[in-house]
């Protein structure tokens, strides 16, 4: 079985979206390099941001994600973002009407259904969760083997909590990455168990 990795981009406020749901300037690294960090060109990021990112997406063998996330991208057209092989969405509802069956994108009702198709489809490689609500849900529950942050030099005020609704106190390890990219600070912590 491969890792569990919490993951996202984060203000240094501790938010991952503004108070109106949206990025605001949290992405500027990822558009502010030379680096091309995938096959699309879009993404051009420092060099020390590609040799810390594009090894770890190409890490990843499922991804889960709340429904919110999947809805603000409209399923991101049915390809999962950044190469990833696998979307699990957790989410109470069936997927949108005319959605494409054969996307490889699961929906599971549940946290432990969610984490538990997203192991079987990642196999050993990385399960990483999207930070928020759901990622917050999976942190609690103790599922998470790893925070990883791409921490950025804005200060958002209110908005979506990397953690979401966390009410307990959770101690991680020291960071065992501590990277400096132009306008990002990428860290990963062990989560202590």
């Amino acid at each position: 079985m491969g890792k569990v990795v919490l993951n996202s981009t984060v203000s240094l406020d501790g938010f991952i979206a503004d108070a109106q749901d949206q990025p605001g300037s949290l992405f500027e690294w990822l558009l502010g390099g030379d680096v091309p960090l995938d096959e699309s060109g879009l993404l051009k990021v420092s060099q020390v941001s590609f040799d810390h990112t594009r090894p770890y997406w190409d890490s990843i063998g499922a991804t889960v994600v709340g429904r919110h996330v999947f809805d603000l991208t409209d399923g991101w057209g049915g390809q999962p973002p950044g190469g990833v092989p696998h979307v699990v969405v957790v989410t109470h509802r069936p997927p949108p009407d005319g959605w494409d069956r054969e996307a490889p994108f699961t929906f599971a009702g549940s946290i432990q259904q969610a984490m538990e198709r997203a192991q079987e489809l990642a196999g050993d490689r990385v399960v990483e969760v999207a930070a928020g609500d759901v990622g917050g849900q999976v942190f609690a529950a103790g599922l998470v083997d790893e925070v990883r942050m791409d921490m950025v030099p804005v200060v958002l005020g209110a908005g979506k909590r990397y953690f979401g609704a966390v009410h307990a106190e959770h101690l991680l390890r020291d960071p065992d990455v501590v990277l400096q990219g132009s306008r990002v600070l990428h860290l990963c912590y062990p989560v202590r168990r």
